[in-house]
């Protein structure tokens, strides 16, 4: 019986933050999809494992969540003042679908040892011993990223005794810089706050009007109050999960709020868009146990926020809304500011479904616009395994026919 055998193209699987992906040098993909375009978009597809009606990915590197549903090609930047590109693919779990519309802020830990390690970066920039800066053009957003890696004998420094919640091992700190967040791109001219105004009365049919701030800002977000929904701040997966009229509900919001927002034109087109707006609530603080059985205290936080990712609850937070988080949190008078007890601040801690995290922003208001020059947060990121991933030589021929 004639077969077409298997391609390999050389892979890394990393973790980035609190979530993983396959990560890949442009220069090594097939020739086909160096590109953009449809035969590119397979190939990640058949990489990760969908689309599966099953929805577990058993016959790819996908994990079944949209935290390890992920990929990412670097190449050496030919931008002036950068070492590397940077471009993320959200790939969907049960349809044929990678959303390439946002960055991944959890993966963006992951980019600066990755590039160190497959030679993107120039030796002259890595030190011996200490902390080599990569600066990241992150192709997705059109946006730069500041990473800071550790450095030992010359190579990326991986173990370390920073701890992250919502990952369960320690590891070395990579600390990131989001140059200028606020989206140039998307809605309303690429306004921090699409409409206007740091506080909206959003209209969603079927479910009321409720307050919201919609801001661009690392990643497009609509920030709701928990209190409005039904719910504390204290939530965990399973309590949204588990309730299939409670995520068909974050759907209509989301979509009602990137119509406002302007990153639609029709509420059907957010069947195509699953990656961004991400929806948001937020509460005061409250006491809680995460999800590992870690009791967060009250007073060790500013605020609650859970955060849904591609129609589901995040199990911590993602690195771009994590962005929003900062950043809302510096501008008065958002929902994410009074949460916070309002005032004016550069950095918040927030309780997430697995603990808790800080993140800064800095914030300054021109001619009365609102603008934000860097948010600043800790993460980790390590290599889990190296070498080729395998796709069927059939499948290829098909994408690229």
């Amino acid at each position: 019986m004639a077969h077409q055998p298997q391609i390999k193209i050389p892979a890394t699987y990393m973790r980035g933050g609190t979530s993983k992906g396959v990560f890949f040098r442009l220069q090594d993909l097939p020739e086909a999809a160096q590109v953009p375009g449809a035969t590119r978009d397979a190939l990640l597809l058949r990489v990760i494992g969908s689309p599966d009606p099953y929805g577990k990915q058993i016959d790819g590197m996908g994990g079944a969540t949209s935290s390890t549903s992920k990929t990412v090609i670097i190449a050496k930047s030919r931008r002036p003042d950068h070492d590397v590109d940077y471009l993320f693919g959200q790939v969907s779990i049960d349809k044929a679908l990678v959303d390439w519309s946002g960055n991944c802020g959890n993966l963006s830990a992951a980019v600066g040892p990755f590039a160190i390690s497959a030679g993107l970066v120039d030796l002259n920039r890595i030190p011996q011993n200490g902390v080599a800066t990569v600066r990241i053009w992150q192709a997705n957003i059109g946006k730069t990223i500041i990473g800071h890696v550790p450095i030992t004998d010359g190579a990326v420094q991986e173990t370390g005794d920073f701890e992250l919640d919502g990952v369960t091992f320690p590891a070395a700190e990579v600390q990131l810089e989001f140059m200028d967040p606020a989206a140039e791109e998307e809605g309303a001219g690429g306004a921090m706050f699409p409409t206007g105004n740091v506080v909206d009365d959003l209209e969603v049919p079927g479910v009321g009007t409720l307050q919201a701030t919609m801001i661009n800002a690392g990643i497009p977000t609509i920030f709701v109050n928990a209190q409005a929904l039904g719910y504390t701040g204290t939530e965990l997966q399973d309590a949204i999960n588990s309730d299939d009229k409670a995520l068909a509900r974050f759907e209509t919001i989301r979509a009602h709020g990137a119509l406002r927002m302007g990153l639609i034109g029709h509420l059907d087109e957010i069947a195509t868009r699953q990656h961004t707006p991400k929806i948001a609530f937020v509460a005061r603080p409250a006491d809680y146990v995460a999800s590992s059985g870690k009791r967060i205290a009250a007073r060790d936080v500013d605020l609650l926020v859970r955060a849904m990712s591609m129609g589901k609850l995040h199990h911590a937070m993602m690195g771009t809304a994590a962005v929003a988080i900062g950043t809302a949190a510096a501008i008065p008078g958002t929902l994410v500011n009074l949460a916070a007890g309002g005032g004016e601040r550069d950095a918040v801690r927030f309780g997430h479904p697995s603990g808790t995290l800080r993140v800064g922003a800095q914030a300054r208001r021109n001619n009365g616009e609102w603008t934000v020059t860097k948010a600043v947060m800790s993460r980790s990121a390590r290599v889990l395994m190296e070498g080729w991933v395998r796709v069927p030589g059939a499948d290829q021929n098909r994408s690229s026919s």
